[in-house]
């Protein structure tokens, strides 16, 4: 079932966000499972939202690939919604 990712990230800056998108973009577009990235600026931080086919490939991602490149004292606060329907072009 496909899920959607939520993170919410206190104090990103754009410049914090550019920069480890930028590392781990490439493995992004290529982790199994991987539909769908977003992202914008909030009142307090950053969101970024994401599409997979199963928590667990983003979940993995994660620690393999985000959490060693993220900047320091940026703790996103992830939750998963398991989703009803994705329509694509």
């Amino acid at each position: 079932m496909t899920i959607m990712m939520t993170a919410e990230i206190t104090g990103q800056t754009a410049e914090g966000y550019d920069a480890t998108l930028k590392v781990v973009m490439e493995a992004l577009k290529n982790a199994p499972g991987f539909l769908m990235h977003s992202s914008h600026p909030t009142e307090t931080g950053w969101r970024v939202v994401e599409l997979w086919e199963a928590k667990e490939n983003s979940a993995q991602f994660f620690a393999k690939h985000l959490a060693p490149n993220l900047p320091p004292g940026i703790h996103p606060k992830v939750k998963y919604q398991p989703l009803h329907a994705v329509v694509t072009p």
